[in-house]
């Protein structure tokens, strides 16, 4: 892919760090956005390199969300016909695809989130797995205030983080959600006086996470995000194959030689990915 201009990509031991990095224009979201990350996601996924990512922002906002100019040019959306409605649907389709990487990624992903994560930015930090943010951050579900519904993942997974009742206050008026009760609902895991110390803490996690054989990681999310979505019976149905595939007592003997040696463990990384099509 040619240089991206919306983020900047950097790995240093194992932890991949993805910024967006257009904070005069607050890190809003158009067609380039969505091209760029969708590119670095599957280049990510593919390399099998990164034990985990984080996602940081610049700037006085994590993200506005949709650039709002973006409805007036660069999307069509055609409510004239059943045909251009139709259409809407494929659009989104493809649109939610991108966001939905980060929650199907092979490793975990980790937000640094300050000031405001509006609109899209929100659908966006929802497929992640763990949330810090700043004091001074906030989250609004923007779409109802200009006048639409949200349409790229905040209304389906929102209600799986917090309760159901503030999703739709949220939905509904189009409030902001502090940090502070953000953090209360479960939403983040922490919150830290600045941008800067946010961004600390989510890389530290994301070094301590590298330091765990990358295959048990990979089935530890394969494994609660199906819980997620699916009754006891089928997750530990599912728990017990998932096991058998990723098991290994060479990963377990020199994870509890590490401990004992009080030294970094030695372990595999998971397989780099040719996409099928580039076979043959």
């Amino acid at each position: 892919m040619t240089a991206p201009t919306c983020f900047t990509l950097s790995t240093t031991d194992h932890v991949a760090h993805l910024v967006l990095n257009r904070p005069a224009e607050l890190n809003t979201m158009h067609p380039t956005f969505w091209r760029e990350l969708d590119e670095l996601l599957t280049q990510i996924h593919h390399e099998g390199s990164a034990r985990a990512l984080v996602i940081s922002s610049t700037g006085k906002h994590f993200s506005a969300g949709m650039a709002l100019e973006t409805f007036a040019g660069a999307i069509s959306m055609d409510d004239q016909s059943p045909e251009g409605r139709a259409a809407i649907f494929d659009l989104l389709t493809d649109i939610q695809a991108t966001f939905t990487k980060i929650e199907n990624l092979r490793i975990p992903v980790i937000c640094a989130i300050q000031g405001g994560c509006i609109g899209g930015a929100v659908d966006m930090v929802t497929a992640a797995c763990i949330r810090y943010a700043s004091a001074d951050a906030f989250f609004c579900i923007q779409e109802i205030n200009i006048g639409m519904v949200a349409d790229v993942g905040t209304l389906q997974r929102l209600p799986k983080l917090i309760p159901f009742a503030v999703v739709k206050e949220m939905a509904y008026t189009g409030r902001r959600l502090p940090a502070a009760r953000a953090m209360a609902y479960g939403l983040v895991n922490e919150v830290f006086d600045s941008a800067e110390a946010t961004l600390a803490a989510a890389l530290q996690c994301a070094k301590e996470i590298a330091t765990k054989p990358p295959v048990a990681i990979w089935g530890t999310k394969q494994a609660v995000t199906y819980a997620r979505d699916h009754s006891v019976e089928d997750s530990l149905r599912q728990m017990g194959w998932l096991q058998g595939a990723v098991w290994s007592n060479a990963h377990v003997r020199e994870a509890i030689a590490a401990m004992k040696d009080k030294r970094a463990g030695e372990f595999t990384p998971l397989s780099a990915l040719k996409p099928f099509t580039s076979l043959g």
